[in-house]
């Protein structure tokens, strides 16, 4: 008896649909930018018309791509990225990975994207990260606007990388343990003292990707994240 079964070949419109998905995901076709005309698709694939919307169809309900223009044409949608940050959420909570891997796999890619983002110094995410520190230290802070503060901070400095993918995963990190993140401030038994370490923390690390020192800003965000969250170190 046989182990292998049978090849079987995927249908037209699934060929299609992932070739329009790579080009999406790599950049070639922007948000907003229209797709050829079905007919233009049809040929351009060598497949019917009838293959080239049932593909379109699919990639409608993965949130890539959308009707839209006059006279109506299939653009790419612009919240695409999105639509991918929210897969890699579900993904994270359907295979329950728990919080403590979450914020170890966390503290590795945000040490990746600081030190990266040290080096290019982007002046809008600098800018934006600045903000962000400056709202979390504004006098008897609420600690739901010192969290939304916290997220910006982050996600603005691993943006500042360059690396879209990681800027998805830095999202998609934080959103899954969005549940987490109030309760770990809350059960502080010295908030504002917790809250001032914080910012201190903070300060640092973003004087570190300002100044040019990849090493430095990788080494203490890493550390931020572990020691907030009880992390033991990495090797440890």
């Amino acid at each position: 008896m046989t182990i292998f079964n049978a090849v079987s070949r995927s249908p037209l419109y699934l060929l299609v649909a992932g070739q329009i998905r790579e080009a999406i995901l790599a950049g070639e076709l922007a948000p907003g930018d229209p797709l050829p005309t079905e007919r233009e698709l049809s040929e351009a694939f060598g497949v019917s018309r009838a293959s080239v919307r049932e593909a379109l169809r699919a990639l409608e309900a993965q949130g890539l791509v959308a009707s839209g223009g006059s006279p109506a044409r299939t653009l790419v949608a612009e919240g695409a990225g999105g639509h991918a940050r929210d897969a890699l959420v579900t993904l994270l909570r359907l295979n329950q990975v728990g919080a403590a891997d979450l914020m170890e796999f966390r503290s590795v890619v945000e040490a990746a994207g600081l030190a990266r983002a040290a080096r290019r110094r982007d002046p809008g995410c600098l800018a934006e990260a600045r903000q962000a520190l400056e709202d979390m230290r504004r006098p008897g802070v609420e600690i739901e606007a010192f969290d939304e503060a916290d997220v910006r901070f982050h996600v603005a400095l691993v943006r500042g990388s360059g690396s879209e993918a990681m800027h998805l995963v830095m999202q998609a990190l934080r959103e899954a343990v969005a549940r987490n993140l109030l309760d770990y401030l809350r059960a502080q038994k010295d908030l504002a003292g917790t809250l001032a370490r914080l910012v201190a923390e903070h300060a640092a690390i973003l004087e570190a990707v300002e100044r040019g020192k990849p090493r430095r800003a990788a080494e203490l965000v890493e550390a931020h994240i572990r020691s907030f969250y009880g992390v033991p170190p990495a090797g440890g």
